[in-house]
């Protein structure tokens, strides 16, 4: 789930792949890795995500509606 909710805000963000690899410093191929669910990215980079779409980790990891059950406010893109 993560790597579409990835591609998904990169999308909505207007970023390509290659952008979002040179704001993370990491390879093109490294990046694509992610949306293609082969590979997971670190917790820093993870947060690093993050703040490049100004949204939670919880939202990048697709626990937005959990949190909502339990009555917590969450950032949506």
């Amino acid at each position: 789930m993560f790597n579409k909710r990835l591609r998904e805000t990169r999308m909505k963000c207007k970023f390509t792949q290659q952008n979002m690899a040179d704001k993370l410093g990491i390879s093109l191929n490294a990046y694509q890795k992610y949306e293609q669910a082969e590979r997971s990215p670190s917790l820093d980079c993870l947060v690093s995500i993050a703040d490049i779409f100004n949204v939670s980790t919880d939202y990048l990891l697709c626990r937005d509606e959990f949190i909502k059950s339990h009555g917590v406010s969450v950032d949506e893109h």
